[in-house]
């Protein structure tokens, strides 16, 4: 986390930090380790395994299977996550949105989608309004297809 002074200068914000994990998971945790960096050697581990033997890879057996059932497994783990959000359980809400991401990364393999494709549109979006964002979105898929709309972004 940055935090800007005065003089628009990025500082370390260390309590901002210590929030968001506990003490002993951030005490292991280094820039090239964490986020984006697990991301993509998960998304190369299962690239790995798409050719791999179903009977010993879970990556290799639910490519295997054909979209569909990426999707399908995507979407269960979804609900999984929604289920433990609403339920307030925070322990499982980290697991399943794990299971979440690992399976986003399935469905990435299957379709072809490179995760750099996926940050530089989370890039673009930087520093846009969400709702600004959302509304010219629709407004081009609306003129893409001549429609106009009335959706409330």
């Amino acid at each position: 986390m940055a935090k800007l002074t005065k003089k628009t200068t990025a500082k370390p914000d260390k309590a901002a930090d210590k929030k968001l994990l506990p003490k002993k998971l951030l005490k292991g945790i280094k820039p090239e380790n964490s986020h984006q960096g697990v991301l993509d050697r998960l998304f190369e581990t299962i690239t790995s395994r798409q050719d791999a033997d179903p009977s010993v890879s879970h990556s290799a057996r639910l490519l295997s299977r054909g979209r569909a059932k990426v999707a399908q497994k995507f979407g269960e783990e979804a609900v999984e996550c929604l289920i433990e959000a609403v339920a307030g359980n925070r322990t499982a809400l980290v697991a399943e949105s794990a299971d979440v991401l690992y399976h986003l990364l399935v469905m990435w393999v299957d379709l072809g989608v490179e995760p750099q494709e996926v940050w530089a549109e989370l890039e673009r979006r930087q520093g846009v309004s969400g709702i600004a964002e959302k509304a010219a979105r629709a407004q081009k898929m609306a003129m893409a297809f001549g429609l106009g709309t009335t959706k409330i972004p």
